[in-house]
């Protein structure tokens, strides 16, 4: 291997660069790197003291503060909503805005100043109008120099802003707003505080741009000493005069820009930290006590004090999901389906979150259609949790209360209480970064039974859990929820949390409603092909024919006990222990006879499941014992014979 890309010993500097970009590369440092060090080989540093001192040089630049400042607030005024709307609202015209953005980074400064005075001087287009109605004139003011140096630092904000929000997850913000916080709310305490790296940055890099504005400063506003004359322009003027004090002046604006830069540490241009921590990396899971939830004395979850009134629900949904939704108070409803069919979807309808559907929502007596988000009373927990990473547990699960007004010291004893139910309380000073999945998962689902809703929304809630702390949470959710007075809309692809915590299962399929019923009845009679494989069921989509048998939509004829009307679309489903694997072609009753080839083997608790492929019939899971798989001498690939009795076929019409 050519030891140019040999990777070094751990410790070492990484990858070595490649001879022939690496002295590019070196010559480039060396370009940038000459007139810094022109600038320290010049300096008189004897003198650097007076030259620095001297009357008219301090004048400049404290005059270069006061411009550097106001520019950089107006810069704040201006750019931090202009950044929001380029990072989260599409509009018509969005590329154009971006370009105007970007271009005071490459036009001419001058040219910059040019285009100032045009706009903005006595005979510009708005100039005129500023000096008659507001006797404003700017050119050759100091607050011309403000505007000057806004016009070409506040890129700098706008686009380090921009890239932090849309770095930022949406769940965050929306989740916010489910939680009661009004848009004003969630961009003062959700977005401002997680985009702060990126807001500070864009601000430092501001403020220095606007110190070192030259170009358009003097075109615009002059070169008037104590009202325009800034310290670049004491510079140029000093390089004609005194070369020595312009280069001490230079080499403190040098040392200014570098210290800016190098407190950034490449925060700019290698994007912030929004939206990351929101679930901790490698701390494990607690174990023993530390996961119990509190029970009461006899066993019992303890519960909290539950929210009075009861809550029906009714929603009609258009668009993406096209299903009617009716369910009385305390009903939880498992909504299952395959990836694409609509759940998270169905979801985000209910909120008022989507474009892609809408809902008709109606919340007991109260249409709740034409509100905002954050005036539904739905609380939502997504997939990833969406905790604030710059809050701590107890301040995630105060944080619907403190939304909906309710006082501090009250919202954060209900919150630590909603922590202690679910055996977190001793994290609640925790980050979500110090946070493992699963207890970063409990913390949110603690917000949402928190924020007191009329609908809960639960975008599978569980799945970041071990199994035994699943367990635990399970059962301390099905207790709250049984004292729930509203709805609970619950995602999962647990048939274990479908079937115990759910009163109906709600089975989508690309968007649309194919089932609605108990947990029992899906059970027993799943019409959705997903489902019945979620349950561990083989499932065949089949049409039946004029002789009883149900021709498969994968390949084969299936014999079935009770035959259909020929022509019905129907599902077969055979449990996986109801189908027979033989070595040879068995003889006797079974009616649905195939060849097959082993293509995997798993466990199952104390079974094996086998997976056989068939060019006779669609794939088909067995499962079997150990004894068996052993007399058998199953492997991969081995050949073998299924079989299934015709009285083991459960069909569903279609």
């Amino acid at each position: 291997m050519n030891n140019r890309f040999r990777r070094s010993r751990p410790g070492g500097g990484g990858v070595r660069a490649p001879l022939l970009l690496g002295v590019p590369a070196l010559l480039a440092i060396a370009f940038l790197l000459m007139p810094l060090i022109g600038v320290l080989a010049r300096t008189e540093w004897g003198e650097l003291g007076d030259h620095l001192t001297n009357p008219g040089v301090t004048e400049a630049l404290q005059l270069s503060l006061v411009v550097s400042f106001w520019a950089l607030g107006l810069s704040l005024l201006l750019g931090v909503p202009l950044a929001w709307l380029l990072a989260r609202v599409p509009f018509p015209g969005k590329a154009l805005v971006r370009s105007l953005v970007l271009l005071p980074m490459v036009l001419p400064p001058t040219v910059g100043g040019v285009a100032l005075l045009l706009g903005f001087g006595r005979r510009g287009l708005l100039g005129p109008w500023l000096e008659d109605t507001f006797g404003v004139v700017l050119p050759f003011h100091t607050s011309g120099a403000v505007v000057a140096a806004t016009f070409v630092s506040m890129p700098f904000l706008v686009i380090s802003l921009e890239g932090a929000i849309a770095g930022l997850r949406p769940s965050y913000e929306e989740t916010a707003a489910s939680l009661g916080a009004s848009p004003v709310r969630v961009f003062r305490t959700v977005t401002l505080p997680m985009v702060a790296p990126g807001l500070a940055a864009g601000a430092a890099l501001t403020w220095a741009r606007a110190l070192g504005e030259f170009g358009a400063t003097i075109t615009f506003a002059g070169n008037l000493p104590g009202t325009t004359q800034t310290l670049p322009l004491q510079v140029y003027l000093l390089l004609q005069d005194s070369p020595e004090a312009a280069t001490s002046v230079s080499l403190l604006l040098l040392a200014i820009a570098m210290a800016v830069l190098v407190a950034l540490r490449g925060r700019w241009t290698g994007g912030g930290s929004a939206g990351r921590g929101a679930a901790g990396g490698g701390v494990p899971e607690p174990s023993g006590e530390a996961v119990a939830v509190a029970e009461a004395p006899g066993g019992e979850v303890a519960k909290l004090p539950e929210n009075s009134g009861s809550w029906s629900l009714h929603a009609d949904v258009t668009g993406f999901a096209e299903l009617t939704l009716d369910a009385a108070p305390g009903t939880t409803i498992a909504v299952v389906g395959p990836n694409g069919a609509g759940k998270t979807t169905l979801l985000r309808a209910l909120l008022g979150l989507t474009p892609r559907a809408h809902a008709v929502l109606r919340l007991g007596d109260t249409d709740v259609t034409a509100l905002a988000p954050h005036r539904r009373k739905v609380a939502w927990v997504p997939q990833d949790g969406a905790l604030f990473p710059h809050l701590n547990a107890l301040g995630n699960t105060a944080y619907g209360l403190r939304a909906q007004g309710v006082p501090r010291g009250e919202a954060r004893r209900a919150a630590q209480e909603w922590l202690d139910r679910l055996g977190i309380g001793h994290l609640a000073h925790r980050r979500p970064a110090q946070l493992s999945g699963g207890q970063a998962g409990r913390v949110a689902l603690a917000r949402a039974l928190a924020a007191r809703p009329r609908l809960l929304l639960l975008d599978e809630p569980l799945a970041a859990l071990d199994q035994t702390t699943r367990a635990h949470v399970r059962h301390t959710l099905r207790g709250h929820l049984d004292g729930f007075g509203g709805v609970c809309l619950i995602v999962t692809h647990d048939p274990v949390e479908a079937v115990s915590l759910a009163d109906r299962v709600l089975v989508l399929d690309g968007g649309r409603a194919l089932q609605d019923a108990p947990p029992a009845e899906v059970t027993r009679h799943p019409r959705s092909p997903w489902v019945a494989r979620m349950l561990g069921r083989n499932a065949w989509p089949g049409t039946a024919d004029a002789d009883g048998t149900l021709a498969l939509a994968g390949a084969g004829r299936l014999v079935v006990a009770d035959p259909l009307d020929a022509g019905v679309r129907a599902l077969a489903v055979v449990a996986p222990e109801a189908v027979s694997v033989h070595r040879e072609k068995p003889a006797g009753s079974p009616r649905n006879v195939w060849p097959g080839t082993v293509r995997e083997i798993t466990t199952a608790g104390s079974r094996l499941r086998v997976l056989i492929t068939s060019p006779d019939a669609p794939d088909l899971v067995a499962e079997i014992t150990p004894a068996a798989a052993a007399e058998l001498a199953l492997v991969d690939g081995a050949e073998v014979w299924t079989s299934v009795k015709a009285t083991e076929v459960s069909v569903v019409e279609l």
